[in-house]
């Protein structure tokens, strides 16, 4: 029962983490004005990244009874989106605002970077527990 749950929870943060960074990010960007989609993103930010640390906390810690592997991954991810959400959005938040755009590139092509191995890891630990 535990597997079934820690793979339904897992699955749950694999859907949204893609639906947010392949749909929903990119549909803003193609149906409103730049200025809006930003300021629409940068509030999405923070709730995208709260989803991402209790749906990986959730699926780590009860993947962690029946793999510990996975449950690990799950766990690792967590803690990076909490780094993220507190550390790293504020840090692309404030070279925006300073308008420096090479800090901004660099921060946020991190933060694309860990979403990335985020998807990747939440998709191994799916196929994982699936098995």
């Amino acid at each position: 029962m535990m597997n079934a749950a820690a793979l339904l929870v897992t699955a749950l943060l694999f859907g949204g983490m893609t639906l947010f960074a392949f749909g929903f990010a990119p549909f803003l960007f193609s149906a409103l004005p730049a200025d809006t989609t930003r300021a629409v993103i940068r509030r999405a930010f923070p709730h995208f990244y709260l989803f991402v640390i209790v749906t990986a906390a959730a699926a780590g810690v009860t993947a962690l009874a029946g793999d510990e592997l996975a449950g690990g991954a799950l766990v690792a991810v967590a803690l990076t989106a909490v780094l993220a959400r507190q550390i790293l959005i504020p840090a692309i938040n404030r070279a925006t605002d300073h308008g420096e755009k090479r800090r901004f590139a660099r921060l946020h092509g991190a933060s694309v970077v860990l979403t990335l191995v985020h998807i990747v890891l939440s998709g191994g630990v799916l196929l994982r527990l699936a098995q």
